[in-house]
């Protein structure tokens, strides 16, 4: 049962393509790689004491397994202030950027209007 139970836990953990993004030089490599490719790019603006932030990331590393021509990152606004710069005054807040620009914003755990509005971007 070992067995069972570790390659269950590889998987889901395997599954998920968000990228934590723990320091400024974390978040400008991630940025200029994005700047340099028509990625979309989801920023997930979270903190590790919000109830809602928790309780939508398992729908987040869902979405990013799903749509994975779309580039996932997380940052918590308590440890990176890059947050300041995207003007969040609430989380969890999903920025949505292409080619550097912001093109979607969702500020609150709405699960099916983030994921809505990530597949228009992915059309577009």
């Amino acid at each position: 049962m070992g067995g069972l139970f570790s390659s269950q836990s590889t998987a889901e953990e395997g599954e998920s393509a968000v990228i934590a993004v723990h320091s400024a030089g974390e978040w400008a490599k991630n940025w200029q790689s994005h700047t340099q490719s028509n990625k979309l790019m989801i920023i997930d603006f979270a903190a590790s004491w919000c109830g809602p932030c928790r309780s939508i990331e398992p729908a987040i590393k869902a979405m990013s397994a799903r749509f994975t021509n779309a580039v996932f990152l997380k940052v918590d606004v308590d440890e990176l202030p890059v947050s300041k710069q995207w003007k969040v005054q609430a989380v969890p807040t999903f920025v949505l950027v292409k080619r550097g620009q912001e093109v979607g914003r969702i500020v609150g755990a709405k699960k099916d209007e983030l994921q809505r509005t990530i597949q228009l971007h992915l059309n577009m």
